[in-house]
């Protein structure tokens, strides 16, 4: 995978690239080359217009049914991340849960229909809709995005809540403080130029708020002979694994009881001269004959079981306007 990404960034083939949470399984391929059911669009960079499958398509109402783990389940996985945290082995983790659902489209027309930052559809396989980056990369210069803290957005006096917030400033703190030491193993004078910010997110029918912060750092001009090694150093990504990210990812794997598969994992371009990549949250999956949606947030010794929970479920929608 890191030679395959090093050499066609050396030759600037613009390229897609998919990789899964666990960095063991991807898709790598050069733009012209691309599978015919693979469709993405990146912030706006997308083949989706080029593409035969898109011709007089019309989005219908969505009606989305959840049948989600109970509550005393997600409780046990909770209680012992919180557990791992009072010994001292992790002090942020994103804990993530399968959410089966019912809806009214096949994946490629919720592809269709959802209005986020960055999506991508393959192979019928799964979607996602994702509102976060990864990481851009123009001329030599490296950004991160951060997202951590979410509120519905129709709650009185939401942007002032969620920023008053301290389990919610707590946890976007580690995850920025964490991702500014990720940048910091790629490249110089890493600086935090945004801190906690927010941006309005569609959840279906509701409106959600999340907070985000802007971390950005300096790459040699020969940065994209090296996107492999760049990918690689980073990922797993920090805002959906959490801190010491090693031990983390250790203890995700041992209370989740699922493989994340490529939930939460990462996508992107490279165009021959600038990068630009999306964390895949927000994610449908199909498993044989079901559907299901994966989901989760960040949880610090703070948190509250049950507020978690709903976070969760309140992030499984369908993004369309």
């Amino acid at each position: 995978m890191k030679n395959q990404l090093n050499q066609l960034g050396k030759e600037k083939t613009p390229f897609l690239f998919i990789i899964d949470f666990e960095v063991k399984n991807f898709y790598i391929a050069p733009l012209n080359k691309l599978d015919n059911h693979i469709l993405f669009s990146i912030d706006g960079f997308s083949n989706v217009t080029a593409n035969s499958h898109v011709k007089n398509f019309s989005p219908p109402p969505f009606h989305l049914k959840k049948t989600a783990i109970s509550l005393e389940k997600y409780t046990i996985a909770f209680n012992h991340v919180i557990k791992e945290m009072i010994a001292g082995n992790t002090y942020l983790l994103n804990l993530t849960f399968p959410t089966e659902i019912e809806v009214n489209a096949p994946l490629l027309n919720i592809f269709l229909a959802s209005h986020a930052k960055f999506r991508l559809y393959f192979k019928n396989k799964f979607v996602t809709f994702s509102p976060e980056r990864f990481i851009k990369i123009e001329q030599n210069l490296i950004k991160t995005y951060p997202m951590k803290g979410t509120i519905n957005a129709f709650i009185p006096n939401a942007p002032a809540k969620i920023l008053a917030d301290e389990k919610e400033k707590a946890e976007h703190t580690m995850a920025v403080d964490l991702l500014r030491n990720d940048l910091s193993i790629v490249a110089k004078k890493v600086r935090v130029n945004k801190f906690r910010y927010i941006e309005k997110i569609k959840a279906g029918p509701k409106e959600l708020l999340q907070v985000s912060s802007e971390i950005a750092g300096v790459l040699e001009k020969s940065w994209h002979e090296k996107i492999g090694d760049i990918l690689l150093s980073l990922l797993p990504a920090g805002s959906i694994s959490g801190a010491p990210k090693r031990k983390t990812v250790e203890i995700i794997n041992a209370v989740e009881g699922y493989k994340r598969g490529f939930f939460t994992g990462v996508f992107g371009y490279f165009d021959g001269h600038k990068l630009d990549s999306g964390v895949m949250i927000r994610f449908i999956e199909r498993n044989d004959d079901k559907l299901i949606y994966k989901s989760g947030g960040g949880i610090t010794i703070d948190s509250n079981v049950i507020h978690e929970y709903e976070e969760m479920l309140e992030k499984v929608y369908i993004p369309t306007t």
